[in-house]
């Protein structure tokens, strides 16, 4: 990972898009500060895409995709997006499985659920499950007690054994039955709503977060971005993105954001 201070403006004069992890990136201690926020605030008036990209819930998702400056939400490590018309007063939903299907994997993870509670003493239930759609989201430091990594670990491989997918953000373990994740639906996102082939036009997208549930996103686009906080996580236990600030979680977003309005303005850029 090279330091944030290296990352070429020329290479995000064109930038159209701003993806963006939301715990522990945007977020710091659990609380989402206003400099983040206004940064969300100021890159969206930009003219940039602003999208979270996160493992949050539907419920939150509806929220966010409604009130905060963004122009849509991927949601639940990537089952569904949620983009509200703000002109047509509409939101637009799109899940990966159909309803049919959901409540099939939701019956096999509930299942998961009491194994986990069982076999893991001291694991819990992410306090944001009622609101959840598509996954099972096991807590494991956020209102409880942190594990040791060895029980994070058996979370884990309780879902591969299961044959569930499951990725390990900063605060949960979440498992899902199907063959999606945060980049998968992202590019669904961005060609149904923002009209944009990412597989075409990687370079002209930023992606900020912060664990191992990021390393598809940051692999994928070649100006990902971490803030510090993604040194937290054990080296080649996922895919690192290309640059890292210097600040953690909300303060680090600040500092991508403003490298990228920098770059937008030549001559602050070239100062």
């Amino acid at each position: 990972m090279r330091p944030l201070a290296e990352l070429d403006p020329a290479a995000l004069r064109g930038c159209v898009a701003v993806l963006t992890d939301i715990d522990d990136t945007l977020t710091t201690d659990g609380q989402l500060p206003a400099a983040a926020y206004g940064a969300l605030e100021r890159l969206a008036q930009a003219g940039l895409a602003v999208v979270p990209i996160t493992g949050r819930p539907a419920g939150w998702c509806d929220m966010i995709a409604r009130f905060w400056p963004v122009a849509g939400v991927v949601g639940e490590n990537g089952a569904f997006y949620f983009s509200y018309d703000r002109t047509a007063r509409v939101m637009r939903q799109r899940f990966f499985a159909p309803e049919a299907e959901r409540q099939a994997n939701r019956a096999r993870l509930s299942a998961l659920r009491e194994r986990i509670l069982r076999e893991v003493p001291g694991a819990g239930i992410a306090s944001d499950q009622l609101y959840r759609e598509a996954d099972l989201a096991i807590d494991f430091c956020e209102d409880v007690p942190a594990l040791p990594e060895a029980e994070v670990q058996r979370i884990l491989d309780i879902f591969a054994e299961a044959g569930a997918v499951a990725k390990l953000s900063s605060i949960h373990v979440n498992g899902w039955f199907g063959d999606y994740d945060k980049l998968s639906m992202t590019r669904i996102f961005a060609r149904d709503i923002l009209g944009l082939d990412i597989d075409a036009e990687r370079a002209r997208v930023i992606f900020a977060g912060d664990s191992p549930n990021d390393g598809p996103m940051f692999g994928f686009f070649p100006n990902s971005c971490g803030v510090a906080n993604v040194r937290d996580f054990a080296p080649g236990s996922f895919t690192p993105p290309a640059f890292v600030a210097a600040s953690e979680g909300g303060a680090g977003f600040v500092e991508i954001a403003e490298r990228i309005l920098g770059a937008r303005v030549p001559e602050a850029a070239d100062a």
